[in-house]
């Protein structure tokens, strides 16, 4: 058996509700379909963000910033 969850809501949970349930589907579906869907969303960023910093950086080109800055702030052009 599934545990119960009370939420309490205010206005605006109240019209994204209102939006839910439109097409007739019970406050308690209309909840659990958008849960599901957060978790679904959030599951997939992580999913992202994880490929990214998987991802090669390709080969350095041979310059290194942090000298041209460091030169160019000591007048050594």
């Amino acid at each position: 058996m599934a545990d119960t969850i009370t939420i309490r809501t205010d206005a605006e949970t109240e019209r994204a509700l209102e939006v839910l349930t439109s097409d007739g589907v019970s406050r308690s579906a209309a909840i659990r379909a958008a849960v599901l869907a957060a978790a679904e969303r959030r599951e997939r960023l992580a999913d992202m963000q994880l490929a990214v910093l998987a991802m090669p950086l390709g080969e350095p080109d041979g310059v290194n910033l942090a000298e041209e800055i460091a030169r160019e702030r000591s007048g050594d052009l």
